[in-house]
């Protein structure tokens, strides 16, 4: 396929997993395809909130609470029609791109062993797996900490060995703010840095007078 000389390059969405305690990249994981829409929703964190608050009426109490939604195809069809190329496809269909996608909400197997090891021999207190810190980047200007909250995964079309080729997973995110994550985290700076990048874009809008919304000034 020729493509070209002055074509822009596509940049794809996707998400990076850091190691929490030294913020070293531990994969890269890109969307195959950009979703067509993503819903981001924010809900504002006011303090007091009810009738008659009247000093807390204008307080934050921290950044909104920011969720984003997208639907993300995958498929294998054009992988399938080179399969000395890509054997992978045409023995797992798009298995292997799901799982990595999965292994996100699981701890490892390693340290469920571990941790069952140390029940075995009568560990009192077994703190949690700590999961690797999940960044999802939607260009340069939004890089953003997340935990996943929601996963679903439609598998629509299958080989003859019920290999999944083609499917839709639907994420659901919320965003990491410094409510969540010590001032120290790298997650933490990572969500600074957005909030700056919203500042900076902000700036950048033109103001207006109140004339244009048919005032000269407020009564």
């Amino acid at each position: 396929m020729t493509t070209f000389p002055d074509a822009p390059r596509l940049l794809k969405g996707g998400i990076v997993l850091l190691d929490p305690d030294t913020s070293v990249v531990l994969r890269v994981i890109a969307l195959q395809y950009n979703p067509d829409t993503l819903t981001r929703t924010l809900q504002v964190q006011g303090v007091g909130g009810e009738s008659g608050d009247r000093l807390e009426a204008l307080r934050l109490k921290g950044p909104p609470v920011e969720t984003i939604k997208l639907d993300a195809e995958i498929d294998a069809t054009d992988q399938l029609e080179f399969p000395n190329q890509n054997p992978n496809a045409a023995q797992l269909g798009i298995q292997p791109q799901l799982s990595v996608l999965e292994t996100i909400l699981y701890p490892s197997s390693a340290q469920l062993q571990f941790t069952d090891g140390l029940a075995g021999v009568g560990a009192l207190e077994i703190a949690p797996a700590e999961a690797p810190l999940t960044v999802f980047v939607w260009s340069k200007n939004r890089i953003v900490p997340v935990r996943i909250t929601e996963f679903s995964i439609t598998e629509e079309a299958f080989d003859t060995t019920l290999n999944p080729i083609r499917a839709k997973v639907s994420l659901g995110m919320r965003v990491l703010s410094v409510n969540d994550l010590p001032v120290s985290h790298k997650g933490a700076s990572l969500f600074l840095s957005y909030h700056q990048q919203k500042e900076r874009m902000a700036a950048l809008s033109a103001s207006v007078t109140l004339s244009v919304l048919g005032l000269t000034r407020l009564p």
